[in-house]
């Protein structure tokens, strides 16, 4: 095996054939127990983010006033990102070494149960700050939970897949996020509707996290129904395991590493900085309601239902590195525009920007799963990925919080989130095109004689 360089590209590639032995209905049930997975990870994500810009201040941070309150739920969504590359390095080791699917298992059972338990805390009022001690206890453990099930989610899909179809498959995980920020937003849509702002203070916050143990058993009973990848497989039958993935990573791979982060950037940061910031910018700046927040928010995440799939179709013939390097080229043309605009705070200029400003850096995020598989050997693949994901996460863990910042030091200056975004797109761009630039490696898997 030819190790990957700062100066070679890497160019391991061991055939494009079928995955022999794997029929349709094998390929569906693993696509969707992948997508099933990264959806309840989004949810509970965009559950936490709308309920932190929200009324995590006023629930938990009290004491901290308005501003205080709305930057302590922030930096509490980023303490979740801190400890993720943590949660990578732990689950990359377990899930190339002891399988995808049995890290997968555990991965989801933390998220679901530190979701479910946020459902149970006593406010501040209730038990002063010893509910917003555990609300961040229960976030480190989803981010810990999340360092290892965006890229064994990726794996499982495109494992299993004919390696020609590869961005595609690594495309599909993708849904999740839009699936997750929809079910999250109609959730607090039904709340506002049918409960009173006080009740929703009161007690109603607690139901969408509740919803996350069902879902969490559905979850569970699909990758339990599933068997292990046939790359894992061969990797265990001919002994190529590295006794410590993650740091051969670096050794194997560390160009790839550091365009895998880049390239990560835009995708992640790019819906903290929508579906977070914007709700609470949204509603205390641009005096917008909070469902008319959560509306345009849910029409822009039903776009990407059919986008995210046909930008995975367009990744299979053009490459999943050049998609993500248009995703970037068209979010930094339209930053400063899009706020602009939004200035007039009218609803439908809010839902423009929304589906906008979603579908141009979902280009990338449809991308990153194939732009990310492709630079990485098999053997330390789970490590590759689930680390470079995470600290790309924790890279843009902070846009809400310096986002807010910012606006806060111009006097919310209608270009302030621009300036966010358009960095964020840079730095994809410049990775995504670095990325282009190699050969992907792809594992032939030999049927067994």
């Amino acid at each position: 095996m030819t190790s990957p360089n700062a100066t070679a590209p890497d160019t391991i590639v061991r055939g494009e054939t079928d995955r022999p032995g794997i029929t349709p209905g094998t390929a569906r049930r693993v696509t969707i127990a992948s997508f099933v997975g990264t959806s309840l990870e989004s949810y509970d994500f965009y559950l936490f983010a709308y309920f932190s810009a929200f009324f995590v201040g006023p629930l938990f941070f009290q004491p901290l006033g308005v501003f205080g309150g709305v930057l302590a739920g922030f930096l509490t969504i980023a303490a979740g990102f801190v400890i993720r590359p943590i949660g990578a390095i732990i689950f990359g080791h377990l899930g190339d070494r002891i399988g995808r699917r049995p890290t997968l298992l555990i991965t989801i059972l933390m998220m679901g149960i530190g979701t479910g338990l946020v459902g149970v805390l006593p406010t501040y009022a209730t038990a002063g700050w010893f509910g917003a001690i555990a609300l961040v206890v229960l976030r480190l453990v989803q981010g810990l939970s999340l360092g290892g099930e965006w890229g064994g989610s990726i794996l499982l899909a495109t494992e299993y897949a004919n390696p020609k179809r590869r961005g595609f498959y690594a495309a599909l995980p993708q849904l999740g996020s839009p699936v997750g920020s929809i079910l999250s937003a109609v959730v607090f849509i039904l709340m506002s509707t049918m409960l009173s702002q006080a009740d929703i203070a009161a007690w109603g916050w607690r139901i969408p996290f509740l919803t996350a143990i069902p879902l969490l058993l559905v979850s569970l009973y699909l990758r339990w129904s599933i068997d292990e990848t046939p790359v894992f497989k061969q990797l265990l039958e001919t002994g190529k395991r590295d006794r410590f993935p993650v740091l051969q990573v670096f050794r194997k791979a560390p160009s790839g590493f550091v365009i895998a982060i880049g390239a990560a950037v835009l995708g992640i940061g790019s819906y903290s900085l929508m579906n977070t910031y914007m709700v609470d910018y949204g509603t205390a700046v641009l005096k917008f309601s909070f469902s008319d927040l959560l509306i345009a928010t849910t029409i822009g995440g039903l776009l990407q239902l059919v986008t995210i799939p046909l930008f995975g179709v367009w990744a299979t013939r053009i490459g999943s590195a050049r998609v993500v390097a248009i995703g970037a080229i068209g979010t930094l043309i339209i930053a400063f525009p899009m706020y602009f605009l939004l200035q007039y705070a009218t609803f439908p200029i809010l839902v423009g920007s929304m589906i906008i400003g979603g579908i141009l850096p979902t280009l990338s995020w449809a991308g990153l799963g194939g732009l990310m598989s492709d630079l990485f050997p098999s053997d330390v693949r789970y490590s590759g990925l689930s680390v470079a994901y995470s600290i790309a996460a924790l890279l843009t863990a902070f846009v809400p919080a310096l986002t807010l910042i910012l606006g806060n030091a111009t006097g919310n200056a209608w270009w302030h989130p621009g300036i966010v975004l358009g960095i964020m797109s840079v730095i994809t761009l410049v990775a995504a095109l670095f990325a282009a630039r190699r050969r992907p490696i792809i594992d032939e898997v030999v049927a067994p004689e």
